[in-house]
């Protein structure tokens, strides 16, 4: 095993926006040859962190093309992906090196009760001989309605239990749980997901603290929420470095406006907070 020889290391998040089944879209997600796929490379170079969550995958393969194209700039990532049970839309974790992911799961009955929905995705993750956690990425349903509210709490009240079961399973009882991904959830408007999905005082949503003033899903618009989310376990995660969390601001390192990155990337911006090893 290769070690792993630095001080911290940044977990990050972001949503690919693969989906293009709607009204105008080919169907058929990013191509691996296309302008938005070339971006998304430059862009997770860019960003150069240990550990990605990748939400809203499409097709399953594009998980690897960005690999590869990681791999053409020197960049050395790992995947791990599995197909969504029940939906054309992936979550999958791009890992650097000396970083060990074992037991990918997804969490059974975490669609809720959104028919065609994406089941939350869990791996384990040690760095080192101190850093051990559970990662959770989660895309949850959209909507800002009160029907799509309800549909959320479905699949938040089953993470948020499993969880809490995870606290008291042998062999895990002293994880850090990192919770992250397209939440589609906006702090202060949706309480009842947040309340599920945290539990009684179980997770803290950090980016509801550390990012009060910013946004992560870009609207055609022009106008922009933060819908995306990161939490940690309120148990074992001491390793967190306290304000760390920040939003990277990808449409500028890569030279462009909100609109043309909206078009040409991502309507979504990453998330990355970095851990202490030592």
């Amino acid at each position: 095993m290769v070690a792993f020889n630095h001080s911290i290391a940044r977990f990050a998040v972001w949503n690919l926006a693969g989906n293009d089944r709607f009204p105008g879209g080919a169907g058929t997600g990013i191509a691996p040859d296309s302008k938005k796929a070339l971006h998304q490379a430059l862009g997770l170079a860019l960003l150069d962190a240990e550990f990605v969550t990748l939400v809203e995958i499409f097709p399953e393969s594009h998980a690897e093309r960005l690999r590869e194209l990681l791999a053409l700039k020197g960049l050395d990532y790992q995947i791990t992906h599995l197909p969504q049970p029940d939906s054309h839309l992936g979550i999958g974790f791009l890992h650097k090196t000396g970083i060990e992911v074992e037991n990918p799961r997804f969490i059974p009955g975490s669609e809720g009760d959104y028919q065609g929905g994406r089941q939350a995705f869990a791996v384990d993750v040690r760095i080192g001989a101190r850093f051990k956690a559970v990662v959770i990425g989660v895309h949850l349903k959209s909507g800002r309605g009160k029907a799509e509210q309800v549909l959320r709490d479905t699949q938040c009240k089953v993470i948020g239990d499993w969880i809490e079961t995870l606290h008291d399973t042998p062999g895990y009882k002293h994880h850090a749980i990192l919770l992250m991904g397209d939440f589609n959830m906006i702090p202060g408007q949706d309480v009842s997901n947040f309340h599920y999905l945290g539990g009684d005082d179980t997770m803290d949503f950090v980016s509801c603290w550390d990012l009060q003033d910013r946004y992560s899903h870009i609207l055609s618009s022009g106008r922009a929420n933060l819908l995306d989310g990161f939490a940690v376990s309120r148990n074992y995660s001491t390793r967190y470095i306290t304000g760390s969390l920040r939003l990277f601001p990808m449409h500028w390192t890569l030279k462009m406006g909100r609109a043309k990155f909206r078009e040409e990337v991502s309507d979504h911006l990453p998330f990355v907070a970095s851990f202490k090893l030592f």
